[in-house]
């Protein structure tokens, strides 16, 4: 009796688990399109096939949805980024994955809606303490990976010993999330086509 108890308690919670996933998968173009304040209970509830209950029956509220959203929004870049550095096999080629990734940012379903970093970044920074906080740690994770690229590379002897890991990253890191922003404002990948030109040139001059 115990163990069929057992076995249908952990079936409730898979299938627990598995509504709170399906809502955060099915939620998340549209938080990363319309932000934080822009999405709606009704969107949700379009989104999931959902009743508000159902939503708020795995969720606490808008906010907790939004939080796990961000995560698994961030996640699937930071997944597809890694994954492809990893397919690289010098640091120069690894460092190109970024403006190669950002060239095409509008062609990766993930990234149509623009960078989730940057977007909330931009929408939270003084409305939503808790997404802020959740960009600030994406945006370190983000710098860390990339210094620790940088530095590999230099302990390889394949980039210049005398590069600013740090400084190279956070310029790194400006120049991709501006052209981004401006390629999503405008509609137009000029300037995002520049930028990711000048981005490779860098890297490439890493080359020791």
């Amino acid at each position: 009796m115990h163990d069929n108890l057992f076995v249908r308690v952990r079936e409730i919670m898979t299938k627990a688990e598995r509504t709170r996933q399906s809502i955060i998968e099915k939620t998340a173009p549209i938080f990363n399109a319309k932000g934080f304040a822009g999405t709606s209970l009704n969107d949700m509830i379009t989104a999931t096939g959902l009743t508000k209950g159902s939503i708020y029956g795995n969720f606490v509220n808008k906010d907790d949805v939004a939080l796990a959203v961000f995560d698994y929004n961030y996640g699937k870049v930071a997944s597809h980024i890694k994954n492809q550095v990893h397919l690289q096999n010098t640091a120069i080629e690894k460092l190109l994955v970024y403006p190669q990734t950002f060239r095409n940012f509008l062609k990766l379903p993930f990234l149509q809606a623009g960078c989730p970093v940057l977007n909330t970044s931009t929408e939270a920074d003084d409305t939503h303490p808790l997404l802020r906080e959740k960009a600030i740690n994406a945006l370190g994770v983000w710098k860390k990976y990339m210094e620790k690229l940088i530095n590999r590379g230099i302990q390889n002897n394949e980039i210049k010993e005398d590069t600013n890991a740090n400084h190279f990253a956070a310029i790194t890191m400006s120049l991709i999330e501006g052209a981004v922003m401006q390629a999503k404002v405008t509609g137009k990948t000029t300037v995002l086509n520049i930028t990711m030109d000048h981005l490779e040139t860098m890297i490439l001059n890493l080359k020791k």
